[in-house]
């Protein structure tokens, strides 16, 4: 079943349009300076909305350990995703003070990029094109990572089932493809559930 990640969700409507879609992860970005950048406040907020099945990843980037702590101390969020530069000592001092599991998120680019993943020290990989603003990179460089792997960047409704079917990622990873004019949009990410959801063996 290829997992459904939701990203960058930044209102309590947000969440509760979750609860109608069931994704299996939802994620917020909580270093601030992005776009979707969210404020403690209204991290509890989206919590507090979301349903309780499902689990809230906390986005962050080269953010200090005591933050990510403030989060996950507070039942905000139940996994923590490293979207910068974090390399495995980090990883290994952040599990010292944090059991959350980890997605690190790994821009390719090269051959290279991929096989950087391959020796991550992360309980999940995922792969991005690494700009934020819904484009991709060339899949097949994915022939080269063989560890289970969440794919993001440039994902929509439209072109989802079709990269399922041809590269078999674990997970799939979505936020400007379930927008409209910025904010997330209820009918797209309904549609973008539906069209993993379609793909053979994961119904």
């Amino acid at each position: 079943m290829t997992k459904i990640k939701l990203c960058g969700l930044m209102r309590p409507e947000d969440a509760a349009a979750c609860n109608a879609v069931r994704p299996d992860l939802a994620g917020m970005i909580l270093s601030a300076g992005f776009r979707r950048s969210v404020t403690r406040e209204t991290a509890k907020a989206i919590r507090k909305t979301l349903a309780g099945s499902i689990p809230a990843v906390g986005v962050f980037v080269n953010a200090q350990i005591a933050e990510i702590t403030a989060f996950s101390e507070r039942g905000i969020i139940q996994l923590v995703q490293l979207h910068g530069d974090e390399d495995a000592a980090y990883i290994r001092n952040r599990r010292m003070v944090c059991t959350l599991p980890i997605i690190k998120a790994y821009t390719i680019r090269t051959a290279a990029d991929v096989q950087q993943t391959m020796r991550s020290d992360a309980d999940i990989v995922l792969l991005d094109a690494g700009t934020g603003t819904g484009s991709s990179f060339d899949h097949t460089l994915l022939a080269g990572c063989t560890r289970p792997y969440f794919l993001a960047g440039g994902l929509t409704p439209e072109n989802a089932a079709a990269v399922i079917a041809q590269y078999h990622p674990y997970g799939v990873d979505t936020s400007s493809g379930i927008e409209t004019d910025g904010q997330k949009d209820i009918a797209k990410m309904r549609a973008f559930a539906a069209a993993v959801r379609q793909c053979e063996g994961t119904d």
